[in-house]
């Protein structure tokens, strides 16, 4: 792209608003011309407000961008809002950015089950995005809003969707070891978490059920018929700060021939991202790892710049029983970084002349 695309980030202060800025502030496509947070920010340079977590110091081209209030209508030059914002405030601000022709791309979970919505991970459910003919028709927006899914829903179906491909899945019974950076700053107080494990999340496990038959789902018909699969999740928090690791046990329609072929299955599978070259897909989307030991949140959350999901300790049982674990970074292919990929595939079906 000669010209880039103007983006706004709402919710820039919090720690998917920080992701969403430090991934987006030397991009190939966009260009960070605004940031929103709370009303009390609004006028204060970034960098003086914001608690900066993510590496030494704020990005040098966001750094002396001046706060707006979230505010719709204080949206002047950016095509593109991304919101990282409670979903109590995205469900009022949303609907008004669509309506005055912008396009959202939110990380909240409101409207991820509204059926003209599009729930994407897009190397799943890339074709999804023609949703949006149907949202445009039925709301009268010109703009639009994309949704990204759950954190660990996002890391679970993105390793199930080679099994769907290639054997079938009829049940998931997954274990999540959620990191505390998916509670955002002010999640988990410290004398919970340390020295513990809080075995339940609210609203956690219905998100996964819920979000996985959507994203796995086939269009037809300009609707999602959500994939006949039952998804049995226990979701519980644990004191790592970024990385959320899942135990999975999938019932399988046909029996694979050995590890090795499932194995091979995982490495070689990829998705119109890679082919098309979006600039945050990564190049191998999942990762496998031999050792017994792995993956682990400290040394394989980065792979792909984040993007990638690790899967290991893969084991076969009788009667089509798979048993493995897979990680990913929670606020990179869980958050912010599956929202800018959204982007980007909004961006490229345009080029092409198909939305």
């Amino acid at each position: 792209m000669v010209d880039k695309v103007k983006v706004a980030v709402f919710g820039a202060t919090g720690l998917v608003g920080q992701r969403f800025v430090s991934l987006l502030a030397n991009h190939p496509w966009f260009e960070v011309v605004e940031l929103a947070a709370s009303k009390q920010r609004a006028g204060q340079r970034y960098a003086d407000t914001v608690n900066w977590v993510l590496g030494s110091s704020v990005p040098e081209p966001v750094a002396d961008i001046r706060l707006k209030p979230v505010d719709p209508d204080a949206v002047e030059e950016a095509e593109v809002v991304f919101i990282a914002l409670p979903k109590e405030v995205a469900a009022e601000v949303e609907p008004l950015l669509a309506k005055r022709g912008k396009i959202v791309v939110s990380n909240a979970s409101n409207f991820r089950l509204e059926p003209d919505v599009p729930l994407l991970n897009p190397e799943i459910n890339h074709d999804h995005i023609f949703l949006l003919r149907e949202q445009r028709r039925r709301r009268g927006w010109s703009g639009a809003i994309l949704k990204v899914p759950n954190c660990s829903t996002a890391i679970l179906t993105l390793s199930l969707k080679p099994l769907v491909d290639s054997y079938g899945v009829e049940k998931v019974f997954v274990t999540t070891m959620q990191a505390i950076s998916g509670a955002g700053f002010k999640g988990v107080p410290g004398y919970m978490i340390t020295d513990n494990i809080v075995p339940y999340i609210r609203g956690e496990e219905e998100k996964m059920i819920n979000e996985t038959k959507k994203i796995l789902g086939r269009l037809e018909d300009g609707k999602v018929r959500p994939l006949d699969i039952e998804v049995y999740p226990t979701t519980t928090r644990v004191p790592v700060l970024d990385g959320h690791l899942e135990s999975v046990h999938a019932v399988l329609a046909r029996e694979p021939g050995s590890v090795e072929e499932v194995e091979k299955v995982f490495s070689e599978w990829h998705s119109l991202p890679q082919e098309a070259g979006l600039p945050t897909a990564p190049e191998q989307p999942i990762v496998v790892r031999r050792e017994p030991d792995r993956p682990q949140p400290r040394l394989d959350r980065d792979n792909g710049r984040g993007m990638s999901i690790t899967v290991g300790r893969i084991k076969l049982y009788d009667k089509g029983l798979l048993r493995y674990l897979v990680l990913g970074h929670n606020t990179v292919r869980g958050a912010a970084g599956t929202g800018v990929l959204i982007a980007e595939l909004y961006h490229y079906y345009v080029s092409k002349g198909l939305l």
